[in-house]
């Protein structure tokens, strides 16, 4: 059976990429130093869970990707105080057209503009 192993997403600038990720996330550069255009990012822990490679790339980020990521919090207050945490690391709240009515999650890019989500797991 195959697992989940890592996570791939493009950065114009993969120094600027990994230092937001490492600090939203955790993660160490797996091989001890970020490279200027491939990096793998893993949990500081060890603890396992998928690893997040950041590779040069020119290709223009989408407005609205096909794949994202999901961060999950505890709760609607760690939710808002993760969001802010991430927007004071260099993410932006992205004004997201396709809300629900009563959302649990809120949509942020990454410096590279990459889209990504902060949810709040206990929201039915």
């Amino acid at each position: 059976m195959l697992t989940l192993g890592t996570i791939v997403m493009g950065a114009a600038d993969v120094r600027r990429a990994a230092g937001f990720w490492t600090r939203a996330l955790g993660y160490v550069p797996r091989d001890g130093e970020v490279d200027d255009g491939w990096t793998v990012l893993v949990p500081a822990d060890g603890a396992g869970g998928p690893g997040l490679a950041l590779g040069r790339s020119v290709s223009p980020v989408q407005e609205h990707p096909r794949v994202h990521l999901d961060l999950y919090a505890a709760d609607a207050a760690e939710q808002e105080a993760e969001v802010a945490r991430l927007v004071s690391l260099g993410a932006r709240q992205v004004d997201w057209d396709s809300y629900p009515e009563d959302p649990d999650f809120v949509v942020l890019a990454d410096p590279e503009g990459n889209r990504f989500c902060v949810i709040d797991a206990t929201h039915g």
